[in-house]
């Protein structure tokens, strides 16, 4: 059986520019959190937010990323990456 294509992965600019601002061994941890998501946009763990459609959450150390699935076009928004009392 073939495995099914890989979800593509889009960074906001406001979340790209957060990644810029982590340090080192942090940003390794949240990159590959963000690669396991094309994969599985729903890993273990993973949080839908209440009150928004399509948006959910993970948790990496203190860290939150926010991202929206676009189930139609095969599409993860990377939204935000904040620390654990900033999020959302």
């Amino acid at each position: 059986m073939p495995e099914p294509a890989p979800w593509k992965i889009v960074i906001h600019w406001r979340a790209e520019k957060a990644l810029y601002r982590l340090p080192g061994d942090v940003l390794q941890i949240v990159r590959k959190a963000i690669q396991k998501l094309a994969k599985n946009p729903r890993p273990e763990g993973c949080k839908k937010l209440v009150g928004y459609e399509g948006l959910y959450r993970i948790r990496i150390g203190d860290w939150r990323i926010a991202y929206a699935i676009e189930e139609d076009r095969l599409i993860i928004l990377i939204i935000e990456i904040s620390p654990r009392g900033g999020a959302y």
